[in-house]
């Protein structure tokens, strides 16, 4: 059978009305037009789905049995309809966002907390990733997004969006604040306990390519699993690190803090967004995208 859906959604509304005068106004429609098209259904069908009478309509035992299949569907087509509707609206939804310790702290944080007030219905999944596991994590459809720092390599269906510069500092507790008296060759620094994070993240390959550069090795006394250990681990007198400026906004010496010259440049950083090319985003999802980027200054390019 052929039958147009409309037949099914007139047969819905006077099923559910028992009349069908209330179901023309429901449908904004008028009652022959109803009528005729009960009629047809009836005859498609081959058998009687209303008994008629003064009151209004009852349901035949095949009425009754089309009806439970037709009130489900349409049920759920209301319902999709809702969620829908208030997707568009933005009342509810959910984004999936992966972001590096280093880009949540100095991007992320201010740009979520307006997001959730403009957006209060919408649900935010943040998860803590390596910038490689952020990656990864958006290659596999885990997050909508991701927030992430460079140095970065990325698939050729993923865009990059460069959306502020950072630079990060040598930085010692007060065990060793007698060499923030003075500016540092790299090497001379090379010869202090370091604190870096982990060798698989990106963080350290920067910082093993640029101590390369000198001629010297990278050898961290202590290896931290996100960039927001590093700080404390500083303060605590177990070495010297490399920590964002940011992260350093209520520091200075007199809680322990002592920023470290050296001779040679600090090597810069991006905070970069990235998104699929080949996967729509959903409407909460494009919304956060147009905020990050409304709300951030420093844009710079996007390849």
């Amino acid at each position: 059978m052929n039958i147009s859906y409309d037949y099914y959604r007139i047969f819905y509304y006077v099923a559910k009305h028992k009349n069908f005068t209330q179901a023309a106004a429901a449908l904004m429609n008028n009652q022959p037009n109803i009528t005729r098209t009960i009629k047809n259904l009836e005859s498609e069908l081959g058998c009687t789905l209303f008994i008629r009478s003064n009151r209004g309509v009852t349901l035949t035992p095949e009425g009754e049995k089309l009806y439970a299949h037709i009130a489900a569907a349409f049920e759920h087509i209301e319902t999709a309809e809702k969620e829908l509707s208030s997707d568009l609206s933005l009342q509810s939804g959910i984004v999936s966002i992966g972001a590096s310790e280093v880009a949540l702290h100095c991007l992320l944080l201010p740009v979520l907390k307006q997001f959730k007030q403009q957006y209060p219905g919408v649900r935010i999944r943040v998860s803590n990733h390596s910038t490689p596991q952020a990656i990864a994590a958006l290659k596999d459809g885990l997050v909508d997004l991701a927030v992430v720092t460079t140095p970065l390599e990325l698939p050729k269906y993923m865009q990059k969006t460069v959306i502020k510069n950072i630079q990060e500092v040598a930085v010692s507790g007060t065990a060793y604040s007698f060499l923030a008296q003075k500016q540092l060759p790299l090497s001379e620094l090379a010869r202090y306990p370091l604190i870096c994070l982990e060798p698989q993240t990106t963080t350290y390959a920067l910082y093993a390519d640029w101590f390369a550069q000198y001629g010297l090795s990278l050898e961290p006394d202590i290896e931290a699993a996100t960039a927001d250990q590093i700080l404390p681990m500083i303060k605590n007198d177990l070495g010297i690190g490399f920590v964002p400026e940011e992260f350093l906004a209520n520091e200075s010496e007199a809680t322990g803090t002592y920023r470290l010259s050296l001779l040679e440049k600090v090597p810069s950083r991006s905070i970069c967004l990235l998104k699929r090319t080949n996967h729509s985003l959903s409407i909460a999802a494009k919304e956060l995208e147009k905020n990050i980027l409304k709300l951030t200054q420093g844009l710079v390019t996007s390849k």
